[in-house]
């Protein structure tokens, strides 16, 4: 009778010294989740100065990346990250967008615009928007990934692996029925 008792509860305790004593180490996603909080919607400007909210591509998974309009081997990189990681969700990839938040008035190379057609290039010297992002590291460093209802809740670290991030962005895709 004692060992039929000690067969039944045998699982109970083990699951709650298991639950209690031990924590996984690391997590499935490659991207730093930042709490997320909804990003302000302050007015951008288009390339061709016409107005421009973030608040326009709800319902979307966002890519978005700050830096100058110089824009340095780095940033290019980036550009071409985001590029080649919404490609390759196939038929998901019209729920992604992607957009560079140009940080200054500087013009942009005409070559680069062209390569990078499709990418929604916002002027947002001197917006409030910038403070937003986590200031670990130079913002300029990460690629963002704002999810469709507007939050901000996502950084991919400095110089990512594009197959990791597809993983993320797949995953979250899966997942999620909104964007």
């Amino acid at each position: 009778m004692l060992a039929i008792a000690a067969l039944c509860i045998a699982p109970f305790v083990a699951a709650v010294l298991v639950y209690f004593n031990w924590q996984p180490q690391g997590g499935a996603n490659y991207g730093d989740l930042i709490p997320a909080h909804p990003l302000i919607d302050p007015p951008l400007r288009l390339l061709d100065q016409r107005p421009f909210k973030l608040s326009a591509l709800r319902g979307k998974w966002v890519l978005l990346q700050l830096d100058r309009a110089d824009c340095a081997a780095a940033c290019r990189a980036k550009l071409y990250d985001m590029r080649q990681v919404r490609l390759a969700q196939g038929r998901e990839m019209e729920r992604v967008e992607r957009v560079w938040l140009i940080l200054d008035d500087a013009p942009l190379d005409t070559l680069l615009m062209r390569e990078y057609d499709g990418t929604r290039m916002l002027r947002a010297g001197g917006s409030p928007i910038v403070a937003e992002f986590p200031p670990a590291g130079a913002a300029r460093d990460h690629i963002y990934l704002i999810d469709p209802h507007g939050n901000l809740m996502m950084r991919f670290p400095q110089n990512a692996d594009p197959r990791k991030m597809y993983k993320d962005l797949a995953r979250l895709l899966r997942a999620s029925r909104i964007g």
